[in-house]
């Protein structure tokens, strides 16, 4: 099996381990604490809708490789916005926690281009990518260990462009690293990525279209990161895309 980008696939269905990981949670009674990476607050919307059914959660907005300061800033207002307006319809326990204003202090480009340096030239969904992807769910696993976490995640995985072997071995990498343990996933089957789209419309989020950095800039005529697929009026590709991966 290959994936869009015609790499082969390790069949493992990550989406099947979080929900079998959950449902031992839910016969022992326990509702841990998460910190959910988040990416964008169009990626967040059903990632969030998910766990908080079965996890106290926090989000961390640690994204180095947006690289322009304007499009960080809008793309962090809109998930402080996003978290808003959920917390505003969620139950009082199930509320999420999120500090914007430490993600907006915290901004610093200059780690996803060292993290990248010699890769600059690498194609969207090749190894630069990878580098992407560990550094953030590195940071993430720190943060999750130093304050105690039970798990940590990402949302990544939501979007079709992205390689869920590849997302899962970083965190898995990062979790080894600090003693942290990693939930698996891939947000995208069972129609994550499309229940997205959904609730990206109901709450009118601002939908980006490239991953963030120049590189992906540079390339999103060609490859898109998922999430702009709704605005171009292509959710028909996107779907005929899911249909496989959603099995």
């Amino acid at each position: 099996m290959k994936d869009m980008k015609g790499k082969k696939k390790s069949g493992i269905n990550y989406r099947a381990q979080m929900d079998e990981r959950i449902a031992s949670l839910q016969r022992e009674g326990i509702r841990p604490r998460l910190l959910l990476h988040v990416c964008c607050a169009p990626c967040s919307t059903y990632c969030l809708e998910l766990l908080t059914e079965f996890f106290e959660v926090t989000v961390l907005f640690f994204n180095p490789n947006i690289t322009d300061r304007k499009e960080y800033e809008l793309r962090l207002f809109e998930e402080a916005r996003l978290i808003g307006l959920f917390n505003g319809r969620n139950r009082e326990g199930a509320q999420i926690l999120f500090d914007a204003e430490a993600a907006q202090a915290a901004y610093d480009a200059s780690l996803f281009f060292e993290a990248v340096k010699g890769l600059e030239s690498e194609p969207e969904g090749g190894a630069r990518c990878v580098k992407c992807f560990e550094l953030r769910l590195s940071e993430a696993a720190r943060v999750a260990a130093e304050g105690g976490y039970d798990f940590f995640t990402t949302t990544l995985s939501i979007s079709p462009r992205k390689d869920a072997d590849a997302l899962n071995a970083a965190g898995q990498k990062a979790a080894k690293k600090y003693g942290v343990s990693f939930l698996p996933s891939d947000f995208k089957k069972k129609n994550g990525f499309l229940r997205s789209i959904e609730l990206s419309r109901e709450y009118d989020l601002y939908r980006q279209d490239y991953c963030g950095c120049v590189f992906s800039k540079a390339e999103r005529g060609c490859a898109r990161c998922g999430v702009q697929e709704t605005c171009d009026g292509k959710d028909r590709l996107a779907g005929a895309a899911l249909t496989r991966q959603n099995r």
